[in-house]
């Protein structure tokens, strides 16, 4: 990864810088800042900060007066607070999307958007440690103009999950960076945990949902109670098979899982997650468009045969928000799958973010309504 410093930053107030500390290789520091949690009591989280090379005759100040910061997530996805970015970046194999970022002179923000409970696909979690990330880093400055910043989102998959949370937020949660937040570029979004739940349960990616239900049962613990007496105490899909994915990655779920219909592990199967306890921590923290409409531009891409969240319901968040007035541009790819599409239409994304940090937005892309339409794109087709 090309960068000149690297900064973790942890708080404990909404934004507010908490502490810092720093380890010898790479050069680094971690600051700690605090957020609320899904249910609006105070915690605390971390962001990773990465620093292009600064300088009068550095890309960082001719295209963007040292002022541009991306709010990269990255879809870490897991129940497991060890698979935090803050713990995995220096090996993540999202360096060349980070390196591609910097190279354009671009401040890297890396937050472990779960928080300290590992709150995967908890929406509300999410988009305010998202948030508080941003305010922490335009709090300690790290040679950044702070006084002309301009931020973007981009997220894909459980990435633009935390993403599109902060901008459906944003509003009501940090109405003071209405001017500061200038865009978000998020791919492969999963408008609706539940319905993800079914799209995968017997395939490839059917580790999401014991991650996934873990994860947003982390923040109530009556409600995780009553999913773990719901799960099956033998048999070949058992309780202790379930509640191991608490200490698996992604990747290590994804292996242990593939195949499994997660309904066989509960002995009510899918009927347990239309509880009315678990039923209403997924409609308010795992179903997107109902907190806010974004008022800041998007930039949506999905593939059209998408294997993890039905393109249908992104469709319908894309038309729920542009039926309100929200500035969207939203694409289809008729070719690829969802781990591709990441990579498909990164340089895509990342044209659009440049945009949006540059101030050039208006001038290369429409600025009023939505824009939606299908792109045939490969990992060789660069920009929009």
């Amino acid at each position: 990864m090309i960068f000149q410093f690297i900064f973790v930053l942890a708080s404990l107030c909404p934004g507010l810088l908490a502490a810092t500390s720093s380890t010898p290789t790479p050069p680094s520091q971690d600051p700690w800042y605090t957020a609320p949690v899904g249910r609006y009591q105070p915690t605390w989280a971390v962001t990773t900060v990465l620093v292009p090379e600064l300088g009068l005759n550095s890309t960082a100040q001719s295209a963007f007066n040292q002022s541009a910061l991306l709010s990269y997530y990255i879809p870490y996805d897991s129940s497991s607070l060890d698979s935090s970015p803050s713990y995995t970046l220096y090996g993540t194999q999202y360096a060349q999307q980070l390196d591609a970022a910097l190279a354009l002179g671009l401040f890297v923000s890396v937050p472990d958007y779960e928080g300290p409970l590992a709150a995967f696909t908890a929406g509300v979690n999410s988009g305010h440690a998202s948030i508080d990330s941003i305010r922490a880093v335009l709090s300690l400055g790290l040679g950044m103009n702070t006084n002309s910043a301009r931020v973007a989102h981009w997220g894909y998959s459980g990435g633009a999950l935390a993403a599109e949370w902060a901008s459906e937020l944003m509003v009501q949660y940090a109405p003071e960076l209405s001017e500061t937040i200038v865009g978000a570029a998020l791919g492969g979004l999963t408008p609706n945990v539940s319905s993800v739940y079914g799209t995968v349960s017997g395939g490839t990616f059917a580790g999401l949902v014991p991650s996934s239900l873990l994860g947003l049962t982390a923040q109530y613990p009556e409600a995780r109670e009553h999913l773990t007496s719901q799960l099956k105490d033998s048999g070949p899909y058992n309780s202790t098979g379930f509640l191991a994915a608490l200490k698996m990655s992604v990747d290590e779920a994804g292996v242990a899982f593939a195949g499994h219909y997660i309904g066989e592990y509960f002995q009510n199967g899918f009927a347990t997650f239309q509880s009315p306890i678990i039923r209403n921590i997924i409609n308010r923290d795992g179903m997107m468009g109902y907190h806010g409409v974004p008022q800041i531009p998007i930039f949506s891409y999905v593939v059209i045969q998408d294997e993890v969240s039905d393109v249908a319901d992104t469709d319908a968040l894309v038309d729920r928000y542009c039926q309100v007035g929200a500035n969207i541009l939203h694409e289809r790819n008729s070719i690829g799958s969802h781990l591709e599409e990441a990579y498909n239409s990164a340089s895509a994304a990342l044209n659009w973010l440049t945009a949006v940090l540059s101030g050039s937005y208006a001038a290369k892309y429409n600025s009023v309504g939505c824009t939606i339409r299908n792109v045939t794109r490969n990992g060789t087709i660069s920009g929009v």
